[in-house]
């Protein structure tokens, strides 16, 4: 459940920014040397890496909640 909320966020947030990012790209086009503003390859490996990222930084918590012991958990607040 974590995960898949962490998931959701950064996939929404990756949308975004894909979209931004090609209507910036005609604006920014004279700066990319030898890589078109609309660079399939590049959006696609750039788009991976940060969900890959997301994945992980959501995936360790919940890992390391599910071996807490509820009672602790409890006790403790």
């Amino acid at each position: 459940m974590v995960v898949g909320g962490g998931l959701r966020l950064a996939s929404a947030g990756v949308l975004i920014g894909v979209a931004l990012s090609l209507a910036a790209g005609r604006f920014i086009s004279t700066l990319l040397f030898g890589v078109r503003a609309t660079d399939p390859l590049t959006f696609s490996a750039v788009a991976a890496a940060l969900l890959a990222t997301a994945v992980l930084a959501a995936w360790i918590p919940a890992r390391r909640a599910t071996r807490v012991d509820p009672m602790v958990a409890l006790r403790y607040e």
